[in-house]
């Protein structure tokens, strides 16, 4: 057997599952672990310039493409509490990442030793396992179990600390024959499956939810399929947009109180039947249950047996792996229609693409400043459908989702349950390096740009290009907006003259200075016709300087964008005037159609 520090098996272990990337910040604590990482080669490091920002660039990396794992790493103490948001955020949307911590000698943790803290008790509650390896010979079964862990049923995080004294530990491993554990996901039964298909068939209006498991079992194509043998037509939520690209003819549009379609809405309220795969019915998206549960009969498929019920009970469960589900009912559909016994839906599916056709928002505006709809309308026409957008929450976020365009799996990359200010910067970084060759570009309004904005210099030392679109009304806008329902403004105003800046009056922050002293390059556009000439020169830049570029859009103080405030699908506000003339909203996947 050959011997080595239990560092070194750990570092093994990684390559072994699969791991070529890992994000980080090293440390007294962690450097036994980091010597192993340089010794060992085989994983790229990038070194962030804040924890959190590293476990967001995990998020990020793992996010990209199917089978990724994002590691982070950091030393004992505050490096495991900076990462308790990137756990926080894999756990609420199903994402596995590693985060791996140091640790103060076992024999003075419980000490009050210097940075010794229980991070295992602290990160339990957002992660699928957090442990504390005591005994050296542990290590190769915990990363072992770790990896089956985050893998197995519904995905997510899990943090592993590493006492200094069990990192320099010699052990005896052989990493020649270690062997990941097999996997172990649920699996529908055809039964199951030909009890929704009745249910389905039973219904005149159905609908397909897609939700994120879509995403994260790879199951997008055979989504489509099922979609297209059924003639039923699909609402993706937030998180699974792009499971079935926006053009498609079955493509119904988004459902919510805020990231949805004015036609999604209304086609759900339409329809008497829903089958959910792989969503959670978050509150965002079903709003009051009454309204949208009233009058439709549901099907829920999920991996994670608990959710079956847990926001309310549908009429039928499955639990089951997204994929393992879709294939079985791609095979019944296929049954089913050789034998004539599907139900015709083309003009069902055809009144969703009529209202698709006259239920939009505008999105063309001249106004100086702009208005953030020309913003979205612009990053259309210059953004094409390869482009994975990475953003994470505000009125930036929302207005991108009801107005951007997303056509393929995995290219809109957003942090949906804890939604962190702060986000946005290192977790496009992650997918810019899980992704070199692809077009990345970020959403983000002013305030989540500055939270976590020094990673930007991550982007210029390793040379990870992506563009970044900020948009800045000096104002925490959504909050603001929120606030209207209790007749105040108060601490959401981030005006302030800039005496170093007079010309960007009371914008204060000066973001191109911020970015072109972190190393990247930036552009500020104030006019809406100078939006498409940015972002074609914010591409040519990225790729020619290899650095992330910020596209600064100068908005207008106060937008509102639209979003329910009774909490009901049945009753957006729309505060501005919706389209009523093509030239209102060119870059609408479906030409408007007036009376």
């Amino acid at each position: 057997m050959a011997r080595m520090t239990a560092a070194r098996a750990a570092v093994e272990i990684l390559k072994r599952e699969g791991i070529t990337d890992a994000f980080g910040v090293p440390g007294a604590a962690i450097n036994p672990f980091y010597a192993q990482l340089k010794a060992a080669g085989g994983i790229d490091h990038t070194l962030a310039r804040h924890v959190e920002g590293a476990s967001h660039m995990a998020e990020g990396y793992t996010r990209t493409h199917p089978g990724n794992i994002g590691v982070c790493v950091g030393t004992s103490g505050p490096a495991g509490t900076d990462m308790i948001t990137g756990l926080y955020s894999a756990s609420g949307d199903s994402i596995p990442i590693l985060c791996i911590t140091g640790q103060a000698p076992t024999a003075v943790i419980h000490k009050e030793d210097f940075q010794a803290v229980d991070i295992a008790a602290i990160a339990g509650p957002v992660t699928k396992m957090a442990v504390t390896v005591l005994e050296a010979a542990q290590v190769p079964g915990v990363f072992q179990q770790a990896f089956h862990l985050m893998r197995s049923g519904r995905p997510g995080p899990v943090l592993i600390d590493l006492p200094l004294d069990v990192q320099t530990t010699e052990i005896e491993f052989d990493p020649d024959t270690y062997t990941p554990l097999p996997v172990y996901r649920p699996a529908a039964s055809r039964a199951q499956i030909d009890r929704a298909l009745t249910l389905l068939n039973a219904a005149e209006r159905p609908l397909i939810v897609a939700g994120g498991g879509v995403i994260n079992a790879d199951a997008a194509e055979l989504l489509v399929e099922f979609a297209e043998l059924t003639g039923v037509p699909v609402v993706p939520t937030l998180m699974g947009w792009g499971a079935i690209p926006d053009e498609h003819e079955l493509n119904a549009g988004m459902v919510g109180l805020q990231t949805s379609h004015r036609y999604g809405n209304a086609t759900f309220l339409e329809s008497d039947f829903v089958l959910g795969i792989g969503n959670r019915w978050a509150n965002r998206h079903t709003g009051r249950l009454d309204v949208y549960t009233r009058g439709r009969t549901f099907v829920h498929i999920d991996i994670e047996p608990t959710q079956l019920g847990r926001i309310f009970a549908p009429d039928y469960g499955i639990a089951s792996d997204a994929r393992a589900a879709l294939e079985l009912l791609v095979a019944a559909g296929r049954e089913l229609a050789a034998g004539g016994a599907l139900p015709d839906r083309s003009d069902w599916a055809a009144a969703a693409q009529e209202r698709r056709a006259t239920l939009q928002r505008r999105t063309h505006f001249d106004d100086v400043p702009l208005k953030p709809q020309r913003v979205y309308e612009e990053m259309n026409k210059a953004f094409g459908p390869e482009t994975r957008y990475v953003s994470t929450i505000g009125l930036s976020q929302i207005a991108g989702a009801q107005m951007l365009h997303v056509h393929r799996p995995r290219h809109w990359i957003n942090c949906g349950q804890a939604g962190p200010l702060g986000w946005t910067v290192p977790a496009a970084l992650g997918v810019a390096k899980a992704d070199p060759d692809a077009r990345v570009v970020a959403l983000s309004g002013d305030y989540d740009f500055q939270f976590l904005m020094e990673e930007l210099a991550v982007g210029a030392q390793h040379r990870i290009p992506y563009v970044h679109v900020l948009v800045n009304n000096a104002y925490l806008g959504l909050i603001r907006q929120a606030q209207r329902a209790l007749d105040i403004d108060f601490q959401v105003n981030l005006e302030f003259e800039n005496i170093n800046a007079p010309e960007l009056g009371v914008y204060g922050v000066d973001h191109v200075k911020v970015a072109e002293g972190l190393g990247c390059k930036a552009i500020r556009v104030t006019e809406p016709t100078e939006l498409g000439a940015a972002f074609e020169e914010a591409k040519k830049l990225a790729d020619h300087h290899r650095v992330p570029v910020v596209v600064e859009a100068v908005l207008e103080r106060v937008t509102n964008i639209s979003m329910s405030g009774s909490n009901s699908i049945a009753d957006v506000t729309e505060f501005e005037e919706t389209a009523t003339e093509p030239w209102h909203a060119p870059t609408s996947i479906r030409p408007l159609k007036t009376a």
